[in-house]
């Protein structure tokens, strides 16, 4: 008999109690964990964005009756506001984050550090199975040694490395180690789904180089090794034997090409570039894998003499993907807008490198600019 499935069946986001990246602090005063978040969050600012989660621990402050906004001279805002805790939520605000702290005195998070402080062995106890994942451990002092109920929940416990608190420095860097392991996967995904309606022909299958666009691309991003799909709409005809991947946002342009990639899989990052770009060469898709900064929502090209980003030479990361949907939300559907309104790591190149090439006329003169080039 088959069962009745209510929601369309959708690949989830990989995902903590809080974020895909998490780790929750336990086993010290919530004073100690604080100090030490923030020690390591100086550390780590320049490569990685962090967040820490925590309670507020001042019992008769009242909920905030106004949300307050306050905006510092360089744009970045405290915000002073009532928000619900709620899993769901929780998880698309702190989706933009390289790694989320937890105080586990409070919550739980899917991996986790152990302090080891001898006032707090009942405290880890009571805890013992929100421990699951443990990363490493940290002594709040010299002669701490790692509790019995520890031994006993991981008998493996000496391949953890063990760190003194003031060791901020060895600290950090392991966490940046963690931080690195979950950069996400990069695919290559190559934009043919286009109309091509001022060209009045499909411009992924024109001639530039002596085989047609689309598989020129195609192999510029599978010389790097990387993963590589074709964005096509559905319907496409001429496609066997092609990894492709079909528009479920229709009628967006590239924004639901982009869109699509990640509701196919929204743990990796994607390489977009556009067909209509003949000038894009290896050594340019070198310098944008080079320069890949998982920190920001995109990797961007932009030719030096223009004012905007070139959003279909771009790789764009997971968590752009909420904010791409945010934009849809209010009615924009230019990926181009969501790049000029976020954090984005800017390459500049030359100009003619991102030519675009949309009329037949643009066509036949950059055939006949490439095929002097090669006399």
């Amino acid at each position: 008999m088959k069962t009745h499935r209510k929601h369309a069946k959708l690949t989830l986001r990989k995902s903590g109690v809080f974020a895909p990246n998490e780790l929750a602090f336990v086993g010290a005063k919530c004073s100690v964990i604080h100090d030490l978040v923030q020690e390591i969050s100086h550390r780590l600012f320049a490569a990685s964005k962090l967040a820490y989660v925590d309670a507020s621990h001042a019992k008769e402050e009242l909920l905030p009756k106004l949300a307050v906004y306050t905006y510092h001279n360089s744009g970045s805002a405290v915000v002073l506001s009532t928000i619900d805790k709620n899993t769901f939520n929780d998880r698309i605000r702190l989706s933009s984050f390289d790694l989320v702290c937890v105080n586990g005195n409070h919550y739980p998070a899917n991996r986790q550090v152990v302090l080891l402080d001898p006032e707090k062995e009942n405290s880890i106890k009571k805890r013992i199975d929100q421990l699951q994942d443990v990363q490493f451990f940290v002594k709040t002092r010299r002669n701490a040694t790692v509790f019995d109920c520890l031994i006993e929940t991981y008998p493996a416990y000496k391949a953890l490395p063990v760190y003194d608190l003031e060791d901020v420095s060895s600290i950090s860097e392991h966490m940046r180690e963690i931080i690195q392991k979950e950069t996400p996967v990069l695919n290559g995904l190559v934009l043919a789904g286009g109309k091509s309606l001022r060209m009045g022909t499909d411009k992924s299958l024109l001639d530039y180089h002596g085989a047609a666009q689309r598989e020129v691309a195609m192999q510029l991003l599978k010389a790097q090794d990387l993963p590589t799909y074709l964005s096509v709409r559905p319907g496409q005809k001429g496609l066997e034997g092609i990894n492709t991947l079909s528009d479920t946002f229709v009628g967006l342009g590239p924004f639901g090409a982009i869109c699509s990639a990640f509701m196919k899989n929204p743990n990796e990052a994607y390489l977009v570039l556009a067909t209509d770009l003949p000038f894009v060469n290896k050594e340019l898709i070198q310098l944008l894998l080079e320069k890949r900064n998982p920190k920001k929502i995109a990797t961007a090209v932009k030719g030096k003499g223009k004012k905007f980003m070139e959003p279909l030479v771009t790789i764009w990361e997971p968590k752009s993907y909420p904010i791409l949907l945010s934009y849809l939300a209010q009615g924009y559907s230019c990926p181009r807008k969501v790049l000029i309104n976020s954090e984005v790591e800017i390459v500049e190149v030359a100009d003619e490198l991102i030519c675009n090439v949309n009329t037949p006329e643009e066509f036949e003169q950059v055939k006949s600019n490439l095929k002097s080039r090669r006399v």
